[in-house]
């Protein structure tokens, strides 16, 4: 479950945020071939280091005293390894069916994860019979599901309350000079003609 809850987070859109430095949106992830390599590696890494820091504290409790560092060295190097490659294997599994149902119709949606999560939890669980793989399956579909929810709940409250991030700055038009104003000849009056046109005596 602690894989399919991890690296079913970072296998889909939004959790990448957290998972890896930078934000990464759906539209933003990387194309499908080189989506599962990355997701591999990413999950590799995330069980190595997180289960490098546990197994060091249960190491370091686990061992007498004077010799709780050398225990604690021992476990990680025994346990980090082994449950990075459970994390690897969980999230290659994950991006190859999402990127296979992205093949298949043509689209990017919250149900091709939903759909991958069931497919990666059942295969994972199949060698313990078929009640055991649907109820992984189960559990990896509700989980990938409530992921997805999550991820479209909180990209609408944070779309409503906060402004566009692109938006192009005012453009600044500074003043135009006026121009000095050419005067304007006056007509003369129809008055002002016919007294000038009369004979003067």
């Amino acid at each position: 479950l602690l894989p399919s809850l991890l690296v079913g987070v970072c296998g889909s859109g939004w959790p990448r945020v957290l998972c890896r430095t930078g934000s990464m949106s759906v539209q933003e992830r990387d194309p499908c071939p080189h989506r599962i390599l990355d997701d591999i590696g990413g999950a590799f890494a995330m069980g190595a280091i997180g289960g490098g820091i546990w197994n060091s504290v249960k190491g370091a409790r686990n061992s007498p005293r004077g010799e709780r560092l050398l225990g604690s060295i021992q476990s990680v190097r025994a346990r980090a390894p082994v449950l990075g490659g459970n994390f690897a294997v969980w999230g290659g599994l994950f991006s190859t069916f999402d990127c296979s149902l992205v093949w298949l119709r043509r689209k990017e949606d919250p149900w091709n994860s939903i759909a991958s999560g069931a497919l990666t939890g059942g295969v994972l669980a199949a060698r313990g019979g078929w009640r055991a793989a649907s109820r992984s399956a189960a559990v990896g579909g509700v989980l990938l599901a409530m992921i997805e929810g999550l991820n479209i709940f909180l990209t609408r409250m944070m779309a409503d309350s906060s402004p566009p991030p692109y938006a192009p700055p005012a453009v600044y038009a500074p003043p135009m000079p006026q121009q000095p104003s050419m005067p304007v000849p006056r007509k003369a009056a129809s008055s002002e003609l016919m007294t000038d046109s009369a004979p003067q005596s």
